[in-house]
C-alpha cells in the first residue's frame, strides 16, 4: 500500500466510502419500496467489509445495550433491525437517508492497513442532518480493493457546561 501516491489513497478512499453511502441510501429505498432490502444489506455487507477473510469490528453510532459487534448477523441487526441480535436494533440504515458525505479529516497507514477518520452527514427526507463522527480501517484485499476492518461511529460529544 505505500508504494500509492497520496492521490491514488485519497481516491480509494473516496471511492469505499461513496460505495458505502450510495448502499446505505439504497437499503433504505428498498425497504420504503417493499424490495429485498435484506438481500442488498448482505450484498453490501458482503462487498464493503472484510468478512470473508477475517475478523471486523464495529462500534455502532446508535447502539448501548450491545455497543460493540464483530460478527455479520450483529452488523445486519443494526443496520436492517432484521434479525433483532439486539432489541434497540431499529434499522439505522431504514431511515431512511436520502443522502450521506464524508468529511474526511486525514489517514495514515500501518503496515497494511489504512485508517482514515472524519465526519460523515446522514440527511433524512426532510433534510434534517445528522452530523457522525468515524474512524474506518481498510485492508486491502486479492483485488486492490479496500475492504473494511474497523468500523467506529460515534455521535459528537456535547459539552454540557457550555
Amino acid at each position: 500500500m505505500t508504494n500509492l501516491s497520496t492521490d491514488e489513497i485519497n481516491k480509494k478512499i473516496f471511492d469505499i466510502q461513496e460505495k458505502w453511502s450510495d448502499a446505505i441510501v439504497q437499503i433504505g429505498k428498498a425497504f420504503l419500496n417493499k424490495e429485498d432490502y435484506v438481500n442488498l444489506t448482505n450484498k453490501f455487507l458482503d462487498n464493503l467489509y472484510c468478512f470473508k477473510q477475517g475478523k471486523v469490528l464495529f462500534k455502532p453510532t446508535k447502539a448501548s445495550n450491545l455497543q460493540f459487534r464483530k460478527s455479520k448477523n450483529e452488523f445486519i441487526s443494526y443496520f436492517i433491525g432484521h434479525n433483532k441480535i439486539s432489541a434497540e436494533d431499529k434499522g439505522f440504515a431504514l431511515e431512511p437517508w436520502k443522502r450521506i458525505f464524508f468529511e474526511n479529516f486525514d489517514f495514515i497507514i500501518l503496515d497494511n492497513v489504512l485508517l482514515s477518520m472524519g465526519n460523515y452527514f446522514f440527511f433524512d427526507y426532510q433534510d434534517k442532518q445528522l452530523k457522525v463522527e468515524y474512524t474506518f480501517g481498510y485492508k486491502l484485499d486479492i483485488n486492490n480493493n479496500f475492504k473494511i476492518i474497523h468500523h467506529h461511529s460515534s455521535l459528537p460529544y456535547k459539552n454540557q457546561s457550555s
